[in-house]
């Protein structure tokens, strides 16, 4: 039974083959694990063909997913970027819009987007940035509302070190505050948040307990916070070296998770979903285990 405040413990589906042929067994898996919610990688489905729904394959997507005792989450298309050159962001909000779209059809509880990711530039260039995606993340919302579920924006990171700027948790909490949308949320990856405060140096503790109470929607994986230094060849040489978005069981990196929990109080109907990468899925029984236990000690709206 979830903790006072807790909407409950997910995780991510693996990516399923083009067709969906395999997404039944995928979620399958997951009932059995005995999680609450599952989330959606539907940015991995061919569901929108410019800008645009194709129909039969949401259809498929939805058998897949009726009549089980699990509830949804959605991962939009990673692309999606409001910090994009202003004449693109139609675009942008074309496929936002179909994606949340396809959420609400499959009741999920929350979507996830991607905040902005853009080259350095000067701060008013990138200040401009932000004012647009405010505007259209206001829009957004709005279309969440009438889909009825909540807009989650997650915490990103540099994946090129020292050339991009992507928002540190703190920016991100404000951003949300200034939009002010009862269906615009954050969603709070801590590793990536891990990785942007080990490419720029900061507070760790401090920068996610300022977005904690902003973020409806956790993502947990694991890693030791150090952005790609050089290129490796195999998947366990990633692991090796520690480098990049590696998304470990939750206790195989160097996040302080403990501490964490003492220092965040999340919103009341906080999800704390398990984005485990696919190669590590023999590990999954013990990363759901740590996961329950941090849920135990974790401090929301409701439970203080």
């Amino acid at each position: 039974m979830p903790l006072p405040g807790v909407r409950g413990i997910g995780i991510t589906a693996g990516q399923p083959a083009s067709d969906l042929s395999d997404l039944p067994t995928l979620l399958d898996k997951a009932e059995r694990l005995g999680v609450d919610t599952v989330e959606l990688p539907t940015c991995a489905m061919d569901l929108i063909i410019g800008g645009r729904i194709r129909r039969p394959h949401l259809e498929r997507l939805k058998q897949a997913c009726a009549g089980r005792s699990l509830g949804y989450s959605v991962h939009g298309p990673l692309a999606i970027n409001l910090f994009d050159d202003p004449v693109r962001l139609p675009r942008h909000f074309d496929v936002l819009k179909a994606s949340l779209e396809i959420a609400g059809e499959l009741g999920a509880l929350h979507y996830v987007m991607h905040s902005g990711v853009m080259p350095l530039q000067p701060d008013e260039v990138i200040d401009a940035a932000y004012g647009r995606q405010r505007e259209w993340l206001a829009r957004a919302g709005d279309v969440a509302r009438d889909c009825g579920l909540l807009l989650c924006v997650e915490t990103m990171f540099d994946y090129q070190p020292s050339r991009l700027h992507a928002s540190l948790p703190s920016r991100l909490a404000r951003e949300i505050a200034t939009i002010g949308h009862a269906h615009v949320w954050a969603t709070l990856d801590f590793s990536h948040a891990f990785l942007r405060l080990g490419s720029v140096g900061g507070d760790y503790l401090a920068e996610v307990a300022a977005l904690a109470p902003f973020a409806k929607h956790l993502h947990l994986h694991d890693s030791f916070g150090r952005p790609d230094a050089f290129e490796t060849v195999f998947p366990s040489e990633k692991f090796a070296f520690g480098h990049g978005d590696i998304h470990l069981p939750v206790g195989w990196g160097a996040i302080p998770w403990e501490a964490l929990m003492e220092r965040c109080v999340f919103p009341d109907g906080v999800l704390f979903n398990i984005e485990l990468n696919p190669r590590l899925w023999y590990a999954v029984d013990e990363c759901l285990e740590r996961t329950r236990a941090l849920v135990e000690r974790a401090q929301t709206s409701a439970s203080r």
